[in-house]
């Protein structure tokens, strides 16, 4: 449901919010995640995603050893990686090299 104008400010729909999407970051981000996702071996993913679906984006959900295990496999990822890797996407080119 979209929100009411509020002090003149313009209301974004879903549809034009997916048409401003930049088509070939969303590409390179899917590359990036897909690239770590399969450096995990089939029974890591599987487990990974047993673990996820188990906690139903809650951690106390889990227990302490599901946990730890959650985070070990989370690890693997490397989700900084992904990070370092995306944040340059985010910023286009407003963004300035820091040294």
């Amino acid at each position: 449901m979209a929100r009411s104008k509020q002090r003149g400010s313009r209301v974004v729909g879903q549809g034009e919010r997916l048409k401003a999407l930049p088509w070939a970051a969303v590409a390179r981000a899917g590359v990036v995640i897909g690239k770590r996702w399969t450096s995990l071996t089939r029974k890591e993913r599987e487990r990974l995603t047993k673990l996820v679906r188990a906690s139903r984006g809650r951690l106390g959900n889990l227990s302490t050893g599901e946990r730890r295990e959650l985070r070990k496999l989370l690890g693997k990822l490397d989700l900084k990686g992904v990070g370092r890797e995306l944040l340059p996407l985010a910023r286009g080119k407003r963004g300035r090299k820091r040294r």
